[in-house]
């Protein structure tokens, strides 16, 4: 349990994402420099990473952040922060992706929600989505 000011909490999310179009570009040192970021911005907003999975087509996070943060903006700021500085360091993120993390993201509180579900998700990320909300 953590505290602040007038507070007492134990919050969670599991934060699940993947790069566009589920492409395996999370390896080697990009996936050493992902880290590091994620790292970087759990600090930056008194968060508390308590598992972390980078896989070479998607990301694992548990994290605890303070609980000012909503779920969407938990998962945009790991998201913008890491497109941000990865496009930056390896110019060829930027030329195999147009933006590097789909648009999408899963979040939910550890053990609501079975692997089953967080499978079916990531397993949609590599559609291409059309108005009609189908493959295109």
């Amino acid at each position: 349990m953590r505290t602040s000011p007038g507070a007492a909490y134990d919050l969670g999310y599991h934060v699940v994402w993947c790069p566009g179009y589920r492409r395996p570009v999370l390896g080697g040192r990009v996936k050493d420099r992902l880290e590091e970021r994620i790292h970087a911005k759990a600090d930056e907003h008194d968060g508390e990473i308590v598992a972390l999975e980078v896989l070479s087509d998607h990301v694992h996070l548990f994290v605890k952040p303070h609980p000012k943060h909503s779920p969407s903006y938990v998962a945009g700021q790991f998201k913008g922060c890491t497109s941000h500085h990865l496009r930056a360091d390896f110019p060829h993120l930027r030329s195999q992706l147009p933006t590097l993390w789909s648009r999408s993201s899963f979040v939910a509180t550890p053990g609501a929600v079975s692997a089953q579900t967080v499978q079916r998700h990531i397993e949609t990320q590599d559609e291409r989505s059309s108005k009609g909300g189908g493959r295109a």
